[in-house]
């Protein structure tokens, strides 16, 4: 055990200058932080290593001076074996650290969505159940849940509430038309065409936001950022390539969403504009003559904002 001790003693010694010279060329081939610094590389290859050498030379001198071939080849394997463990441990950790900061976004945008629910849901915000359409859903509507499971499932409450918002307008214009037509009125059947077609229009925005959120989820913006602008690390042409790509690949992503975001938001308006056309109706009126040419003419002018408003930038 002493000349395996005194034997790995020497090897350490040995190896601790190549080491050295080694990092002053290329300080991330040896050492295990990142960014590496110079300094580390005297702290660590010409202060910690020499002196666990020494105190292990020192303890095996009550066996006299008979070191162990096995012990040498382990002191020279030491070092790169360090290195190798603890760069390891040092990326588990940081990838922790990141899963924990991620969780902690998630949670912070979902209890934020949840006032933001819960103050909305106050002024007449209807919330969709994902799980649960509401009894007697459409077409439409069993769509706007399925769009809503997906946009939780890769972690966009945003566009999930929009979803919530879309519904609830819907449900409101449609219950307005109700009350203010007769469904034997031209007018009845043309303003439920028109809601139909610009809620389409957005729930398709939807679907593809959520296409592509799913292509874009297993990437992480953050990390490539990190790798190209702040690691410190020289990155191979090859290497390079690929993030630059992967992060062109995001943003892309990214500011197709938000056009599409900004569309829907269009589509909203419409609805509103639609909803205050369609309660300033005089009801006290037959829907005969210019009643219903007055309702007809706010729909018209309503078609051409919805048009105007269902085209993506």
């Amino acid at each position: 055990m002493l000349g395996f001790l005194q034997g790995f003693a020497y090897g350490l010694w040995v190896s601790c200058m190549p080491w050295l010279i080694l990092g002053m060329v290329r300080p991330h081939w040896a050492l295990p932080t990142d960014p590496p610094r110079r300094w580390q590389l005297f702290l660590r290859y010409g202060l910690i290593a020499p002196s666990i050498a020494m105190v292990s030379w020192l303890t095996s001198l009550w066996g006299g001076l008979e070191p162990s071939l096995a012990g040498w080849l382990c002191g020279l394997a030491a070092i790169p074996l360090s290195v190798w463990v603890e760069r390891g441990l040092r990326r588990h950790r940081k990838q922790s650290l990141v899963r924990m900061e991620q969780q902690a976004r998630q949670a912070e945008q979902a209890r934020r969505l949840a006032e933001q629910n819960k103050a909305k849901q106050e002024s007449g915000l209807l919330v969709l159940d994902p799980e649960r359409p509401p009894p007697g859903a459409d077409e439409l509507v069993r769509a706007l849940c399925e769009l809503k499971r997906g946009l939780l499932q890769v972690s966009d409450p945003v566009s999930a509430a929009q979803v919530d918002r879309l519904y609830s307008r819907y449900v409101r214009v449609n219950d307005l038309i109700r009350a203010r037509f007769d469904v034997r009125e031209l007018a009845y059947q043309r303003a439920l065409g028109l809601v139909q077609e610009v809620s389409h229009a957005a729930t398709g925005r939807l679907e593809e936001l959520l296409r592509e959120r799913t292509s874009t989820a297993g990437m992480d913006l953050d990390y490539v950022r990190h790798r190209l602008f702040a690691s410190g690390e020289a990155l191979s042409a090859g290497e390079r390539k690929a993030l630059e790509r992967r992060l062109e690949l995001v943003e892309e992503g990214e500011r197709r969403a938000r056009e599409l975001v900004a569309a829907n938001e269009a589509a909203l308006t419409a609805l509103d504009d639609t909803a205050v056309a369609v309660s300033r109706i005089d009801t006290r009126r037959q829907h005969t003559g210019a009643a219903a040419d007055d309702a007809l003419q706010e729909l018209q002018q309503f078609a051409a904002n919805a048009e105007r408003y269902s085209r993506t930038r």
